[in-house]
Formats: structure tokens, C-alpha cells, sequence
């Protein structure tokens, strides 16, 4: 069955000498290419409840903690120049500090400056995840938006001044900057609505997750399926034509019919796009390390096997097709014009920038997180101090594994001829075997250069990555 393959980022300590390192920094200037457009990603890591099946770095908090948190990512985008310095790779105190291997903070936060050179980036994207980023004042919200359009290039750099003109570039099609929120249906409010428009948030990704309320209940969500319904009038009434519903397949008390039931549901909403995942069993989450342990708490029992997690991400697969979807990666469909443009910098390795606790970086070559601890994180920003906690320096290696596993995980598939072209010796006859061989068991298709999933394998694409990746 399908499990988004995620690899844990440890930090880097490697030490880089000689002027062969020297000369690999000095070229690094080619990953900021002009045609690379950025994404910025803003984390709100608090919930009202946490979710059984959740494995994410969010918590419950006092609504107390909202407003300083909003005031510390404001001020990190703010400070962003500051924080890391000058953005020139030939400075001295970059090149010293690649020169010696990191010992501590000050190290990290040496290498990190460098990265200023984002600020000259024009941004396309920007998302407010979580979390529940909905829980917040919309006009915390709404100054960290204008934070980022006034420290970034962004598409359209002055935000909407009224619900009329926000409405009219909602949609996918505009050319303007996407500007995303997650949101959970409960915490949607006509009034909450009107003033995400008129921020300049124009797209809205709702975590639905199932229309049954018995299965609402066991994962510990706050909604019910009436919600779901309400929420997505007042947003269309407040003039949001972007909207994505979140589904899972696999939670406790689901059944083949309770999932097609879901579906139908969901299309008879009508969202512009829809994401749909599987339940995940690891140590992660409360739900995960009980199946793990073979308990029976949060409705562990009533776990859907794999092999009928398996049959409803087909049956999705089927139904969505017919309903005009189009399925442009593993978990995801959209109507035409309306993928999201921001997760797609994550599966094509665009460069990100991430603001808030816990908030991940790339730069076409290093990997940074902020602290994952909100206190921590707000302590840090508070003191003048970078926040980064994790840093790793992406391999010529690793870059070609997530080359091939996240581009596979597009339905487009990946062009082998570019790719070989690119990283050249790292990409050897091994890697070409291992895809003739897939090819031969019907898990991939090859059409010139290019290969992609088979569109009848999808449901065991781990098999791909794993063969590809061991």
C-alpha cells in the first residue's frame, strides 16, 4: 500500500577542506537560477485537540500563546536579513566556517547566513500550515502576510484591499501569488472568511478527512459532517474559488461503504482540488504505536486492514477520474488549472523558505529546521538569534534518490534522459538496471526517456522507491 516515503534529516557535521570544497561553494550561485521561483511556508504548530492518527510536531495550547507566537514569525520574516547576514557566498565568515567542521551553534548559524540571497527571490507561493493555522486572529494572520509581501518579491506584492478584489483573483488561474490555509471546518466563520479574503489568502485547504461523524469521533476530530457543509458555504459565499478537502482512508470504523459514501460526498462539494492519505501506522502517533503494541485504545481494532486501505485508494482513483479529477501525484487530484502550485515546489525540489517553529528550508543544496519547540523558537527570535536547529548539506547522491522518488511520485513521471544528463556518473548502470527490471514486473512504464508509476501500481508504489532507493 502507499506510505509517503519521508527520510529523517539528521544534522550535518561533515567537515569540507581544500580548494576543491572552495570551488563547489563558488558555484553554488547556479542553483538560484532566475526561473526559480520561491515558496514560503509559514508553521502554526498548535491544535485544538490532537488528532489520534497525528504524527506531526503540534500541540494543544492556551489561546493565550497565539498572538506572541504570530508576533515571533513576524519578526523572523522581518529580521530575515538581519537574522542571517549578508547574502554573499564569498564572504570570509562563510568560507571559514565550511572550512572547520561545526562545533556548535555559532557554526550553523555561519553557514545558514548565506541563504539571505532568498530575500532577491521573486515568491509564487506561500502556505500557512500546521497545525491549525484558522485558529489564529485573522489579523495575525494578516501581519504576517504583509510581513512576507514587504520582505519578499512576491507576485503581487500589495495585498488585496478589499473582499471584492480578493474574490476576483482566487482562483488557481490568477497570476498572482497562492496564498494558502489549512483550515478545519469548525473554526470557520463568515466573518473569520471575509478577512482571510481581503488579507490576500486565496486558496483554502480544508481537512475534512471523512464525512462519517463515527469515524470523526474515534480519530479525535472536533468536527462532524455537518461542518464540513457549512464551512465550504461560507467560503464559497465569501467568494474563495480555490478550495482542497483533505480525506483519509484507513481510520477506525471505516468501511468500503462509509469510504465510497465519503467520496461521494466530497464530490458533491465540488472542491477544486482533493487530497487523499492514508493512514499511516508508525510510533509517531497515539493510535500508531497502539496497533503497534497490539492494544485496543482509540479504536484500534476497527483499523481497516492494508489490503482494504488499498481498495479504497483505488476505488478513489477510479471515482475521482470519472468526476473530471485530474491525478497529478500519488495523493493528489485537482481539476484543470487548480493543482497546488506550492506543494509542487516540494516534489520538484524548488527552493522553500520556512518561518516558524519547526519550519523547513531548501535551498537547491542545504536543508535547515528551524527549532521545533515553540518557546524555544520564540526565545531564540526574541534574543536576536537564529532559530535553526537542524542543518544538513544535501549529497550529489541524495539530491538523484529524491530526484527519482519524488519525481516518481508525480503521475508525469520523471525524464531519465535529464536526469543522467544532471547528475551524471551518480546516476550508473546500477540505477538504469534497477528500472529495466521494474519495467519487466509491470511497476513502471517507459515511454522515450521518461517513466512513470503504473497508473494500475500505484497502490504499492513503495515497492518502486524501495527497489529504486536500497
Amino acid at each position: 500500500m502507499i506510505r509517503v516515503v519521508e527520510r529523517e534529516k539528521a544534522v550535518s557535521s561533515r567537515e569540507s577542506h581544500g580548494h576543491q570544497e572552495l570551488s563547489r561553494v563558488k558555484k553554488v550561485t547556479a542553483l538560484f537560477a532566475p526561473k526559480k521561483v520561491l515558496g514560503i511556508y509559514i508553521q502554526v504548530p498548535f491544535c485544538q485537540t490532537k488528532c489520534t492518527y497525528c504524527n506531526f510536531h503540534t500541540g494543544v495550547a492556551s489561546r493565550a500563546a497565539y498572538a506572541p507566537y504570530a508576533r515571533a514569525v513576524e519578526r523572523e520574516i522581518r529580521d530575515w536579513r538581519a537574522l542571517h547576514g549578508t547574502a554573499n557566498l564569498e564572504s570570509t565568515s562563510h568560507l571559514e566556517a565550511i572550512e572547520r567542521p561545526m562545533t556548535g551553534v555559532v557554526e550553523r548559524q555561519k553557514r545558514v547566513r548565506n541563504h539571505a540571497a532568498f530575500g532577491d527571490k521573486k515568491v509564487d507561493t506561500i502556505y500557512l500550515g500546521g497545525g491549525t493555522p484558522s485558529l489564529f486572529d485573522p489579523a495575525d494572520l494578516s501581519r504576517i502576510l504583509d510581513a512576507v509581501r514587504s520582505h519578499f518579491a512576491c507576485a503581487d506584492a500589495t495585498a488585496p484591499s478589499s473582499g471584492a478584489r480578493a474574490a476576483s483573483t482566487s482562483g488557481a488561474r490568477a497570476a498572482g501569488t497562492e496564498v494558502t490555509l489549512e483550515a478545519d471546518p469548525e473554526t470557520i466563520t463568515p466573518e473569520k472568511a471575509a478577512e482571510w479574503l481581503a488579507a490576500g489568502i486565496n486558496r483554502v485547504s480544508l481537512g475534512a478527512q471523512s464525512f462519517h461523524d463515527a469515524e470523526l469521533k474515534a480519530a479525535g476530530r472536533m468536527h462532524r459532517r455537518d461542518d464540513i457543509f457549512s464551512s465550504i458555504e461560507r467560503l464559497r459565499s465569501t467568494g474563495f474559488a480555490n478550495i482542497s478537502l483533505d480525506l483519509i482512508a484507513g481510520l477506525p470504523h471505516q468501511t468500503a461503504s462509509s469510504w465510497q459514501d465519503s467520496l461521494e460526498e466530497a464530490l458533491r462539494l465540488r472542491p477544486e482540488h482533493i487530497s487523499i492519505y492514508l493512514f499511516e501506522v508508525d510510533e509517531g502517533s497515539r493510535l500508531g504505536r497502539e496497533l503497534l503494541a497490539a492494544g485496543t485504545r482509540y479504536s484500534a481494532a476497527a483499523v481497516p486492514t492494508d489490503d482494504a486501505m488499498a481498495d479504497s485508494y483505488e476505488f478513489a482513483c477510479e471515482r475521482l477520474n470519472r468526476a473530471g479529477y485530474d491525478h497529478y501525484e500519488i495523493s493528489n487530484w485537482a481539476l484543470p488549472g487548480f493543482r497546488s502550485r506550492h506543494n509542487l515546489k516540494y516534489w520538484r525540489r524548488d527552493p522553500y523558505l520556512g518561518f516558524g517553529a519547526g519550519a523547513h528550508s531548501f535551498d537547491g543544496r542545504w536543508r535547515w529546521a528551524n527549532a521545533h519547540d515553540p518557546a524555544a523558537y520564540a526565545a531564540a527570535i526574541e534574543q536576536g538569534r537564529l532559530p535553526v536547529e537542524q542543518l544538513e548539506e544535501v549529497t550529489a547522491r541524495q539530491a538523484l534518490d529524491e530526484e527519482l522518488f519524488l519525481g516518481l511520485r508525480q503521475l508525469e513521471g520523471i525524464d531519465l534522459a535529464r536526469i543522467q544528463a544532471q547528475y551524471g556518473a551518480q546516476f550508473n548502470a546500477e540505477i538504469g538496471a534497477r528500472f529495466e527490471e521494474l519495467r519487466a514486473q509491470g511497476l513502471v512504464e517507459c515511454s522515450g526517456s521518461r517513466v512513470r508509476l503504473a497508473p494500475a501500481r500505484l497502490a504499492v508504489s513503495n515497492e518502486v522507491f524501495v527497489a529504486l532507493l536500497e
